[in-house]
């Protein structure tokens, strides 16, 4: 299969490319895809704690071919026979999965147009909704909700580079929002008290309030990859910024400071894997991070880390449940995790690509091509359209956690439809939860691993659903076409996630210049957790010596060589204006 896709977007070349799969690609699976779901009862305050405490936790532990639904998912008696569509066959699959990677691909002027359009709004979410004193940035905005997200802090603080190499700030705008960023960070108080700390033991609570800095509230976990996220964009920061000023000092020393704070080894459980988190109520949670998620970047972090590190064995055991997950999906032979942030997260700060850690070698594909896999996957899914949800199609497709229209039944063309607001929303072999809900993220946020598919998807969805999706700050969270009201054919949101705006964002960026991914490599923290977890090849090389020197940030980026998750956490509620969109 030819990957070989990234062709300096920027330079408006005029060139096709033919992306077609061999025929052993589309061997039928040999396991069920009937996903047979039961609600397990979980109390109030772990629903509000963490959606993605019992989404991941049902991940981790798939047999062949069942998956166990989260209490917060949709509960069986509302679940309708659309909602749980009989699968289509192997030789139906195998057909959508030719027609949907059998493509030209000729990215136009106006394509160029609408990605760079569509960059420089993201970014502006960012800069604008980010408090410029104390470097804070909501978790949604606009919004009348009044938390900061500590992730949503770690995909601004790379934002600012991006903003500087696309002229969009100046240099000394960026470091002197980074630098307030980091300074208030380091002043925040890290202790075990209830309401009275922002972190503790270097890590930080998942949402901060606004005004304080402190935990937002008592059911806010510290969170793990919520920290890991902030982490990213913390390193990001110590990498970008490398001139020889005080201020620019400052920042490499601060990001030092706060990163080699976190100590990994105290979130570790006696199985060598990392807990999700912890608060001073119920101690360490028991959900871990096991199987192929956005958890590998925490394992990354935590092996390069100098004072607080894990060691290989770790990530050996994050990998347990590698070989459950892998297997056929829509003619896409793959690691399966249903939403595409799953397979975005991580990527958005580091080149997998052509580098292959031993599960890699021994399956004969990067993590990189995996997650281009999972996006093809997704594309033939809507092709397909088992749960006959509107519009869906060839450039209407995306299932990720999003915002959604909200939790009610609508009858629609005679079947009870049951929607959902906030939800781990996906398809693949552990599960599929699709209530008909759109979310621009997983085309925007795939765009450097696919964009022969995902540029047409986000221009199709803006030409067809114009303003109502498409504004100031670029494409609204979610939208659902399916969902109709007495004054309004569909629902679209009025709110931007920050967690959702930065892999559209950073990707965007990385398949334009490489930019994140070439500061990334300079960072000896990422080499160094990368070797230790085993990886090799590509620009790492074979381990030994120095890194390979990066390209440039400014520079076109790398050829590609041949071939429950804690972001499905519930969210707080969306407001009415929200739900109304």
């Amino acid at each position: 299969m030819n990957r070989d896709v990234h062709v300096a977007p920027d330079a408006f070349i005029e060139w096709a490319l033919v992306v077609m799969l061999p025929d052993w690609f589309f061997l039928p699976s040999c396991v069920s895809h009937i996903l047979h779901r039961a609600c397990l009862p979980v109390p109030p305050r772990a629903q509000r704690l963490s959606f993605s405490v019992g989404f991941l936790a049902l991940a981790c532990g798939l047999g062949a071919g069942h998956a166990t639904a989260h209490a917060a998912e949709v509960p069986a008696s509302q679940q309708g026979p659309a909602s749980e569509p009989a699968p289509p066959s192997a030789s139906q699959q195998r057909e959508a999965a030719r027609l949907s990677t059998s493509i030209v691909f000729k990215p136009s002027r106006a394509d160029m147009a609408l990605i760079e359009d569509l960059e420089h709004r993201t970014f502006s979410w960012f800069w604008e909704a980010g408090d410029a004193q104390t470097g804070l940035v909501p978790d949604r905005y606009p919004s009348d909700q009044t938390q900061a997200s500590v992730a949503s802090i770690g995909f601004g603080l790379t934002a600012y580079g991006i903003g500087v190499e696309r002229g969009y700030i100046t240099r000394q705008q960026a470091r002197e929002r980074t630098l307030k960023t980091l300074r208030y960070l380091s002043s925040l108080p890290q202790n075990d008290s209830v309401d009275k700390a922002s972190g503790y033991h270097g890590f930080f609570y998942h949402f901060l309030d606004h005004k304080t800095g402190l935990r937002f509230n008592n059911d806010i976990e510290l969170s793990s990859i919520d920290t890991a996220l902030l982490m990213q964009g913390i390193l990001f920061a110590e990498s970008y910024y490398t001139q020889n000023t005080p201020q620019e000092g400052e920042i490499r020393s601060l990001a030092n400071q706060l990163y080699q704070n976190v100590d990994w080894a105290w979130m570790r459980r006696p199985d060598l894997r990392l807990s999700m988190g912890w608060s001073p109520e119920h101690q360490f949670l028991a959900n871990y991070w096991e199987g192929y998620s956005e958890g590998m970047m925490a394992y990354i972090l935590a092996l390069g880390s100098q004072s607080h590190p894990l060691e290989p064995a770790s990530w050996q055991a994050w990998l347990t449940t590698n070989d459950k997950r892998w297997g056929e999906y829509y003619g896409q032979t793959m690691l399966n995790f249903a939403p595409l942030f799953g397979h975005q997260y991580t990527h958005s700060w580091i080149d997998f690509r052509s580098i292959q850690d031993d599960w890699n070698r021994e399956k004969g594909i990067d993590y990189f091509e995996n997650s281009r896999r999972a996006t093809y996957a997704q594309r033939t899914y809507a092709m397909t359209n088992p749960g006959k949800w509107q519009d869906y199609g060839q450039d209407v497709w995306g299932l990720t956690a999003s915002d959604g229209p909200g939790e009610q039944t609508q009858t629609v063309g005679g079947t009870p439809r049951h929607f959902l607001s906030y939800a781990a929303r996906g398809t693949g072999r552990d599960y599929t939860q699709d209530d008909g809900t759109i979310a621009p993220t997983a085309a925007g946020g795939s765009v450097a691993f696919a964009p022969e598919i995902a540029i047409p998807a986000l221009r199709e969805m803006k030409h067809r659903y114009g303003s109502h999706i498409y504004s100031r700050y670029g494409f609204v969270d979610a939208f659902n076409p399916s969902f109709h009201t007495a004054d309004k054919s569909f629902w679209s949101d009025t709110a931007y996630l920050g967690i959702d705006q930065g892999p559209i964002l950073l990707m965007i960026e990385n398949w334009r210049s490489g930019l994140v991914w070439n500061t990334m490599k300079r960072n000896p923290a990422i080499r160094q957790g990368l070797l230790k977890a085993g990886f090799r090849g590509g620009w790492l090389g074979n381990g030994a010596g120095a890194p390979v020197p990066a390209t440039h940030a400014n520079g076109p980026a790398p050829d590609i060589a041949a071939p429950v998750s804690q972001h499905a956490m519930h969210h707080p509620a969306q407001s009415s204006a929200q739900k109304t969109g």
